[in-house]
């Protein structure tokens, strides 16, 4: 898949709208009863950057990133503000944010995943694209030291080992993440108010699932 390994410009995301988007089938039966199907497994989050252009500086910045993505051709890294932790947005990641995996004695690679819910019906997000150099992790309870005890592929989210964690040896990493995304148009609409003034109607861009 085309992506560019670059994040969008977070000044100008930090003032976005948006979030997740699920598509759930309901059908009304004839006693007024609902049957509801759920047919995307995961959410794909849905954003409006345009909210956060507040300069005619913001409006280059915009137009130069999505020049270089000939639009919706290549994806991107995008900063949800409301959503880029392993831990809640307040505090800072530790390597015992989330569990990621059990090791079996053979097996050294584990994808980061973040956790949503607890009662009812969690639900597992694959964190495909963590920040470089935020990645801590843990193994039945002992921190691990990067470069010497695990590697992170910040491409992919997979976590490699040195040596196979025991069998049974609980796996738990804390990270920063981003969102790979895609512009939604081929098209922006830039308004020319005055001189050093303009606005541009809307920057819509759309989570990639890898």
């Amino acid at each position: 898949m085309s992506f560019h390994e670059t994040r969008f410009p977070t000044g100008i995301s930090r003032g976005a709208s948006g979030g997740p988007e699920r598509r759930t089938q309901i059908v009304t039966l004839g006693s007024g009863h609902e049957q509801r199907n759920q047919q995307w497994a995961n959410a794909r989050r849905r954003y409006d950057a345009g909210y956060g252009v507040r300069s005619a500086d913001d409006i280059d910045a915009v137009l130069q990133f999505f020049e270089e993505r000939r639009g919706r051709a290549y994806g991107f890294r995008w900063k949800d503000w409301s959503d880029f932790k392993s831990c809640p947005p307040s505090q800072t990641p530790s390597s015992n944010d989330q569990r990621i995996g059990t090791g079996d004695g053979t097996a050294t690679a584990f994808a980061l995943r973040k956790k949503y819910g607890d009662v009812y019906l969690p639900h597992w997000r694959v964190i495909a694209k963590p920040v470089s150099g935020t990645v801590k992790v843990r193994v039945a309870g002992a921190d691990q030291t990067e470069g010497a005890d695990f590697s992170v592929d910040a491409t992919t989210g997979i976590v490699t080992f040195t040596s196979p964690p025991a069998d049974g040896a609980a796996i738990r990493a804390g990270f920063e993440f981003d969102v790979p995304v895609r512009f939604d148009v081929d098209t922006l609409v830039v308004t020319q108010r005055q001189a050093n003034a303009a606005g541009v109607e809307a920057v819509p861009i759309v989570e990639i699932l890898l």
